[in-house]
């Protein structure tokens, strides 16, 4: 799949590691985020590099071949067409007419997949209302820092949500599917047959993935009678939980076990949230202070995405980095596309994608604490686009984005692990190079931006966002990734990254 593909032999740093942990002992071995709302259906102010791939017959770049990693500060804007002029909200699909997915990996490499969920000609939809404000508020914890009595509770959830009946909404292959489903075009849009609908990679990314793990973390707390039950998230914005949660490598038996893993990135190895398919050489403490200035960055929300327009007009930069990085790094090389995490349309096969989107999610939940006064997108394309999910009475709901905007109508929290390390980690400014020129070693290029010192008004009418245009690779097959870093300190060692 495009955008979250581990590298066919991708090399690793050897490393004594246990294929799963039998206790608990190594749980506490271990001790965000600009949401922008700027492009309310208004312009991108861009400023635009061009790279060339020199001679020799290279081919215009698909982002369905390349996994693009933004570094540090930077944000890339897509530039495929949209629709047209009358847009409207794109409407939640008719599960009746769910095919096989569009967007799976090459059949030679993995088998043929069936992403539909479960569904019974003639269900109605009923539309989603939140629950009421005195129902207890779950509080969502922190992967490395359970107990034992949290962690028991947990498996068993996921150990019971994987023993209903196969066809039951609510179990968790068809909870693997919802996702498949979604994020590898088994949908078409309703009034556009033959063109998908696609979660991924447009301003439907945060909200469609927090409404999934809503209803996915009410299921497993009434499949155990508890009201307050909530997912774990991975902390992997902080030091303290840069590294694989333990709790999911608790032995083969554990109901969160998952063979389909990097077996050399198992705890306690460190986590590089910008892995390229090799494992950085560097000092752990160096690649924590890296890891943290990636975070350290403002949160483009992804391109408007409406009714009849082209599937994945352009993500945001969190979902190229470190969400995309993290599967990445959590999926098998040794499987033939990365799977499970490796790969969207069996990432939720594995438990701890939930606790990974936990934390993606809290970077937007940290965003509303931090900046009250910036809002989400104005547009009502955007509000009112609608998805179906199954809810832990095995209902058919339907969501709206506006139903997913208030963590506190949701009745959830996170767990509050400190101060965020990332906030004042900044990378300083490095020389400037040229373009065009070939991609074989670490360019450097100075941007000209159209305007500077923009008042609050523009700033709230435009995001200015650098665009990488141009770029050619002579191999569509072969594994590429490269990073854009804006503001790259003058000594890193960007060429090793």
């Amino acid at each position: 799949m495009e955008s979250i593909n581990v590298a066919r032999g991708a090399s690793v740093t050897p490393r004594m590691a246990l294929p799963c942990i039998s206790n608990l002992q190594t749980l506490h071995y271990n001790l965000l985020l600009h949401r922008n709302r700027k492009t309310n259906g208004r312009k991108l102010r861009s400023v635009s590099c061009r790279a060339s791939a020199g001679r020799g017959g290279g081919r215009g770049l698909d982002r369905r071949d390349v996994l693009l990693g933004i570094g540090a500060a930077a944000a890339m804007v897509a530039t495929q067409g949209g629709g047209g002029a009358l847009a409207a909200p794109i409407q939640a699909p008719d599960l009746g007419h769910c095919h096989v997915p569009v967007d799976l990996p090459d059949p030679d490499t993995a088998p043929e997949i069936s992403c539909c969920p479960t569904y019974s000609a003639g269900t109605v939809a009923v539309d989603f209302t939140p629950p009421p404000a005195s129902s207890p508020l779950r509080v969502r914890p922190a992967a490395h820092l359970v107990d034992i009595a949290y962690l028991t509770k947990y498996e068993r959830a996921v150990s019971l949500m994987k023993k209903l009946p196969a066809d039951d909404p609510r179990s968790f292959k068809q909870q693997w599917r919802v996702h498949c489903a979604y994020c590898d075009g088994a949908y078409d849009q309703v009034g556009f047959p033959g063109l998908e609908i696609q979660i991924h990679s447009c301003w439907f990314f945060f909200p469609w993935h927090r409404m999934y793990l809503y209803f996915h973390e009410r299921i497993l707390g009434k499949l155990i009678g508890d009201e307050t039950f909530a997912l774990p998230f991975w902390n992997w914005d902080a030091p303290a939980g840069m590294s694989f949660p333990a709790i999911y490598a608790n032995c083969r038996l554990s109901s969160l076990y998952d063979p389909r893993r990097n077996q050399a990135h198992q705890p306690p190895f460190p986590l590089d949230l910008n892995y390229n398919g090799t494992d950085p050489t560097i000092p752990e403490d160096q690649l924590i202070d890296q890891n943290l200035k990636i975070m350290k960055k403002e949160l483009f929300m992804g391109h408007p995405y409406s009714a009849g327009d082209q599937p994945k007009p352009g993500a945001g930069t969190v979902e190229f980095v470190p969400h995309n990085t993290v599967h990445n790094w959590t999926g098998d090389p040794r499987q033939p596309n990365g799977e499970d995490m490796g790969m969207f349309y069996s990432a939720a096969r594995d438990p701890v994608f939930f606790a990974h989107h936990g934390n993606v999610d809290r970077m937007w939940y940290i965003r509303h604490g931090l900046f009250p006064r910036d809002t989400d997108f104005a547009d009502p394309d955007w509000l009112d686009a609608t998805f179906l999910f199954y809810d832990e009475e095995a209902r058919l709901v339907r969501v709206r984005v506006r139903d997913s905007l208030d963590e506190a109508a949701l009745r959830y929290t996170y767990q509050d692990v400190g101060p965020l390390p990332w906030l004042n980690a900044k990378p300083s400014t490095g020389p400037a190079g040229a373009l065009p020129g070939t991609l074989d070693k670490t360019v450097r290029v100075a941007l000209t931006r159209p305007k500077t010192s923009r008042s609050r008004k523009e700033k709230d009418a435009e995001e200015e966002a650098p665009v990488i245009e141009g770029i050619e690779v002579p191999d569509h097959s072969a594994y590429v990734k490269f990073d854009v870093f804006v503001n790259a300190p003058e000594n890193a060692d960007v060429a090793s990254r």
